[in-house]
């Protein structure tokens, strides 16, 4: 490979929200470095960041039942919703300083407030969630959640899933009014325009076919234009891997030692979506329920009110699926490919600890329209089959490693950053939270891969998180004012920043 003039500093793989971040924060950080960028769609955000692939809803561990889990003893563990809860609020203060320095424009476009709800049906659910809300309203970061076992007050916040509802069973929900709905696939797409307009270059339908290390330490990658069929050459002193799904096949052409033992598991989505306007509009939340026994976590059944191309727009789902594919516009052969000598006993023993799961997605696959409807119908007793159309969300790779806790061929559910000894590459696997947690995940990337600059950038990085390096559960005053300058800034008209509640208020007054 000797075609050096098409050097640079860094370079992103892959045009989705994890690239774009870290492509932004690198632009604010040092200016005057040169990054490239290689997408093998025509355009940002198509993939995994697309706004009808599942990536909307704003982690911010709110209404998500599957970040709190019931301990032996009855107790409710929140320490992974916390930890989530302070990662999204890490998001919220980036694009808040974005918008604030006019890096990027209208904030409505991508984001708004919306309600985020938990609800459960059944006895010892409803007990289930009371305890929950005990534990996590004590906290200042869900200090404001409302819980409710009132059908009538359950009618208030969710009309239409109380509508013709059986007044037996018991039932229940908790809500947040200060949750939003995030757009990002149009998030995406407004960093990279800021970006290209900060001399990155983005060069669309241009797929990266191998990547390996030179004598001299530069990574050099082959790169395919698609428009010509050319071959192009590559380098870089730095490399993200943000390609979602395809990732792992990039990680493993690497061939740095931490990308072995490495293994992914596909796992599809399909979602409904509802195309009669008068029933969009008679909902107004994210509401999470409980994922049924066997079923996968990103398999949580919720019905989101989303605002999409402008347009308020209502998905049930998600209903998961198997496909070997690892994009959604990968090859079937992707799954089969990614298995390698060094990863062979991690994936086989996936596949033997996994039958279950296996079995339940294959399962979802061949379920009818019918029985889908089925299952909207425990959210919305009287949805009707020709109010809702399906459709195909993108496509999540779960990382499978060997780890102490669980063992040979353990199948992880969450985001997870692989990266050289050296920091000279690091890579993105997973799946959810993703997203909603890009910021502290690109911000993870600069520390571990540029350890002796990140100090230099610290007051930067402050500038644009005021809350870098503190916990906002341990600075309530610090949480107030980030909850107000993040709702101001991104025009979220919400009681969110006023998180006391009238009779703590009172209590102060007294």
């Amino acid at each position: 490979m000797s075609n050096r003039h098409n050097q640079t500093d860094v370079i992103l793989i892959g045009a989705g929200i994890m690239s774009a971040t870290l492509g932004v924060l690198l632009k604010e950080l040092v200016p005057d470095w040169k990054i490239s960028a290689f997408e093998k769609l025509t355009d940002a955000g198509e993939e995994s960041s697309n706004e009808w692939n599942n990536a909307g809803t704003g982690h911010a561990a709110l209404c998500e039942l599957n970040y709190t889990n019931e301990r032996a003893d009855g107790s409710v563990d929140i320490t992974k919703a916390i930890q989530i809860n302070e990662q999204f609020q890490v998001s919220m203060q980036f694009w808040s300083y974005l918008v604030k320095k006019k890096l990027i424009n209208n904030p409505q476009d991508f984001i708004k407030a919306l309600p985020h709800m938990s609800l459960v049906l059944g006895e010892q659910n409803v007990s289930f969630l009371k305890r929950r809300f005990e534990a996590l309203s004590n906290n200042p970061l869900f200090e404001s959640m409302e819980f409710s076992d009132d059908p009538e007050t359950l009618k208030e916040w969710i009309p239409l899933i109380m509508q013709e509802r059986g007044t037996d069973e018991p039932i229940a929900a908790t809500k947040i009014d200060g949750g939003t709905d995030v757009n990002f696939g149009a998030l995406t797409r407004m960093l990279f325009e800021h970006l290209e307009q900060q001399n990155v270059k983005v060069n669309y339908q241009h797929t990266v076919e191998d990547i390996k290390r030179a004598s001299d330490g530069m990574w050099e990658l082959k790169v395919r234009n698609a428009r010509s069929g050319e071959v192009e050459r590559h380098a870089a002193k730095f490399v993200f891997i943000g390609g979602g799904g395809g990732s792992l096949h990039l990680l493993q052409k690497s061939g740095i030692p931490e990308g072995k033992q490495i293994g992914g598991f596909p796992v599809s989505g399909i979602f409904m979506v509802c195309n009669n306007p008068e029933i969009v509009e008679q909902h107004h939340a994210k509401v999470y329920g409980k994922a049924k026994v066997g079923a996968p976590p990103m398999s949580v059944p919720h019905l989101d009110t989303r605002f999409i191309d402008k347009q308020k727009s209502l998905l049930f789902g998600p209903f998961a699926g198997f496909s070997p594919k690892f994009l959604k516009y990968g090859s079937a052969f992707d799954l089969l490919t990614s298995v390698k000598p060094n990863n062979l006993l991690t994936m086989l023993a996936a596949g033997a600890k996994n039958m279950s799961l296996t079995k339940y997605l294959i399962e979802q696959v061949m379920l009818s329209k019918e029985k889908r409807m089925e299952e909207l119908r425990e959210f919305i007793p009287n949805a009707k089959s020709e109010d809702w159309d399906l459709i195909i969300a993108g496509q999540r790779v779960q990382v499978i490693k060997d780890t102490e806790a669980g063992g040979k061929g353990t199948l992880q559910f969450g985001t997870e950053v692989i990266s050289a000894s050296d920091g000279s590459i690091a890579a993105l696997l997973g799946a959810s939270p993703g997203a909603s947690t890009a910021v502290h995940v690109m911000l993870d990337v600069l520390t571990r891969c540029f350890p002796e600059q990140i100090k230099e950038w610290e007051p930067k990085i402050k500038e644009i998180i005021p809350s870098y390096g503190l916990s906002l559960m341990e600075n309530p005053a610090l949480l107030q004012e980030v909850l107000a300058s993040t709702a101001e800034s991104l025009e979220l008209e919400t009681n969110q920043q006023v998180s006391l509640t009238e009779e703590k208020k009172m209590l102060v007054q007294a």
